[in-house]
């Protein structure tokens, strides 16, 4: 159908760029096409629709866009009338000509979805059946819900998406935020950098700590211990974000909180030498206390056995071993919680 129609020479003046019925364009990267028409000029004809007073693009904005910007005063194109094929078939025309030369990013597959679904109105049964599987999605309701809830998102939240290639499982979380929420979050993620399982590990930290203290995210993330870190410049991404997840794990387990305040406070109290060192297993989740000790000689393991002697009467060791064998009793839903399988760090 398409391959049939006459390719004329239209003068680009008579192209209204500003209709974007068909266009489903976000943050194209026009370099290499650029550099091709530059070099031996526009291979492929666009395609155009007549309308009462000159043309709108069906496919081929970015081939327009350019050619206008090189000062070219035509291009070649395949021009369909204006009641010659309706306005569903000339998109469907558009979406499988771009899936088979350029793609889709995921927020354009958002709005191509979205224009199905609300400007065209095709019931989402047959988008799923139909489209799905020309984006290469699997075809289910929750799949195009993920991206129609991606399109209705603030455009900041959008570039973000493009830009760090967020999962869908990540875009449901930012889906389920109000749009002050989400514009904190991206404000706090964008300043850490976050990985995938990092953003979706604050996102799930942030979801949990809301409810609990009964404030918006927005409102946790504005709260000044962490704008504290935000606004500290001499600190590295990854310093800001361990930091912020230290405040974000407190407030989303305040009891082991109060655990680690209490044993740095016992182990202070041991004046222990330097290379020699207590600590207790992650999450307390294990009995009994680990000891470091670095050797560089017979005397300084000497000098390492007599602290631990010294240090086995200190009342302060056993309160910490008995706070210890409870703390595992009474942790086990934290430690549970905090080390289900996960990829990557915070």
């Amino acid at each position: 159908m398409l391959q049939s129609k006459m390719i004329q020479n239209t003068p680009l003046d008579q192209i209204d760029v500003s209709d974007e019925t068909f266009s489903v364009n976000f943050m194209p990267d026009l370099g290499m096409l650029r550099s091709s028409i530059k070099e031996i000029g526009l291979i492929e004809p666009v395609v155009l629709k007549k309308k009462s007073q000159g043309y709108q693009i069906v496919c081929g904005f970015r081939r327009v866009w350019l050619t206008l910007e090189s000062g070219i005063p035509t291009i070649d194109a395949r021009v369909f009338g204006e009641k010659e094929v309706d306005d569903i078939r000339l998109f469907s025309i558009s979406l499988h000509e771009n899936a088979t030369s350029r793609g889709f990013n995921t927020v354009e597959t958002a709005l191509a979805l979205d224009k199905l679904v609300h400007h065209f109105q095709i019931p989402p049964s047959s988008v799923i059946d139909t489209f799905l599987p020309l984006f290469s999605l699997e075809t289910n309701e929750k799949i195009l819900n993920t991206y129609l809830s991606l399109a209705r998102m603030e455009e900041d939240v959008k570039r973000f998406v493009v830009q760090e290639k967020v999962s869908r499982s990540n875009i449901r979380r930012f889906s389920s935020l109000t749009s002050e929420d989400r514009t904190a979050v991206l404000s706090l993620v964008s300043s850490l950098r976050l990985g995938e399982n990092s953003l979706r590990e604050t996102l799930t930290l942030l979801e949990e700590i809301s409810p609990r203290e009964q404030q918006t995210i927005r409102e946790i993330i504005d709260r000044p211990e962490i704008q504290t870190i935000l606004s500290h410049d001499e600190f590295t991404p990854s310093q800001r974000t361990e930091r912020v997840k230290k405040v974000l794990m407190n407030l989303r387990y305040p009891r082991m909180h109060r655990l680690e305040e209490t044993f740095d406070e016992k182990r202070k109290a041991f004046h222990l030498p330097a290379g020699l060192s207590v600590h207790h297993h992650p999450y307390f989740e294990g009995r009994g206390l680990r000891m470091e000790l670095h050797v560089e000689s017979i005397e300084k393991l000497r000098s390492f056995i007599a602290s631990l002697s010294a240090l086995v009467e200190k009342k302060e060791f056993k309160e910490m071993l008995i706070d210890i064998n409870v703390a595992k009793q009474t942790e086990t839903d934290v430690a549970g919680t905090l080390k289900k399988p996960c990829s990557g760090t915070f």
